[in-house]
């Protein structure tokens, strides 16, 4: 029988790829660290890695195996483990990242998911997408945020190779200055999701209603906070941030279990759990 890699956003997650900060550097290609460098903040690399760390003991904590990629200080934003591509039943999905300071990463870490057993079953090869884009909606449905990173072409040619195993493929378009769609949608459990409903078009918001997802408001100023960016562990179980408070506690109000994680400095990386972790299994 073949191997399932990852069936949906809510199942329980087995294992992520990450790759520690120790050479992020400041990089003004989204809005949030621009902000922060215009107030003459830096990096704090070590503050940043022991964030991380507490980040890696957390999904350890939960049973989740991490797989770390080398760091290589040539590689500025490697952190954002994410946004190379995307995991679906089949295998991975590889992105093309918009900026060049990114480019670098998909050979590194398409090389990592050949060492993990991980076959390349769909390939972007026009337009770009980066995985901060995407959602499975369910085990048949991808959704690809049209945002700042991922365009028209990008989505199209992905359609088109993931078609054949059954994927109905949905662009959503987003205003540019969220980056990705991760910062302002988030599935969280099963049928239970995380939006800024400002930021979402209004065919995607009734999608997600007509499908009877419990839908948790997220105001548009909390996005930039990371109000959106956590990490669904399967079985009713989030990984959250700690100053996330208001969001937190609308997610236990539904029952949802909050495992937070204190975050301030590596946020301002422009990133949350979300944006560090790629998942290779989630059965």
């Amino acid at each position: 029988m073949e191997k399932t890699f990852v069936s949906n956003a809510t199942n329980v997650l087995k294992s992520v790829l990450v790759c520690s900060p120790q050479y992020y550097v400041f990089n003004a290609i989204n809005e949030i660290t621009k902000s922060w460098m215009e107030k003459g903040e830096t990096e704090q690399n070590d503050l940043m890695v022991k964030e991380w760390k507490e980040l890696m003991d957390a999904y350890r904590a939960n049973g989740v195996t991490v797989h770390e990629m080398e760091p290589d200080p040539s590689m500025q934003i490697q952190t954002f483990a994410r946004d190379f591509g995307a995991c679906i039943k089949e295998g991975a999905i590889i992105g093309k990242f918009r900026h060049p300071a990114r480019q670098v990463e998909t050979v590194a870490y398409e090389a990592r998911l050949k060492e993990l057993g991980v076959p390349i079953v769909a390939r972007c090869n026009a337009g770009c997408f980066e995985g901060g884009d995407f959602w499975m909606i369910d085990e048949h449905t991808l959704a690809f945020g049209l945002v700042d990173r991922t365009d028209l072409a990008g989505v199209a040619n992905l359609r088109e190779q993931l078609e054949k195993f059954g994927y109905t493929v949905i662009g959503v378009p987003v205003p540019p200055a969220n980056l990705h769609l991760d910062m302002v949608f988030n599935i969280v459990a099963e049928k239970v999701c995380l939006a800024a409903l400002e930021q979402l078009p209004y065919n995607f918001i009734q999608m997600l209603k007509r499908r009877n997802f419990e839908i948790i408001p997220v105001e548009s100023e909390l996005v930039f906070k990371h109000g959106c960016n956590v990490q669904a562990l399967g079985e009713g179980k989030v990984l959250g941030i700690t100053n996330n408070a208001t969001v937190n506690q609308r997610m236990k109000a539904l029952g949802i279990d909050v495992v937070e994680v204190d975050l301030m400095q590596i946020l301002k990386a422009g990133g949350g759990p979300h944006c560090m972790s790629f998942p290779v299994e989630r059965p």
